[in-house]
């Protein structure tokens, strides 16, 4: 199992990585997008809060905890992905 604690801990380095570069890229004068930013902000904050815990103990219940941790990073992720669409269209119409 520490195969998954491994691919968890790259996701979420992955997502923060992702993170750091759309905040570079982006600007955040939409409000749409500021609103977007800061719920996925605090949604990859709480993810990789709640992996460092269990990183030791995920072998324990690692079914369920993979599971959820990948459908919390699946839904960071779509964000990211519809922010980046929507800063790239701003930029592109400017």
């Amino acid at each position: 199992m520490s195969e998954s604690r491994d691919l968890v801990d790259k996701l979420i380095t992955g997502l923060k990585q992702q993170r750091d570069e759309l905040k570079l890229q982006m600007h955040l004068g939409k409000e749409e997008l500021k609103e977007e930013w800061d719920k996925v902000e605090g949604k990859l904050s709480k993810l990789s809060d709640d992996f460092e815990p269990v990183k030791a103990a995920i072998e324990e219940s690692a079914e369920s905890v993979f599971a959820s941790l990948k459908l919390v990073a699946g839904e960071i992720k779509q964000s990211f992905d519809r922010i980046r669409d929507v800063a790239m269209t701003d930029k592109q119409d400017t």
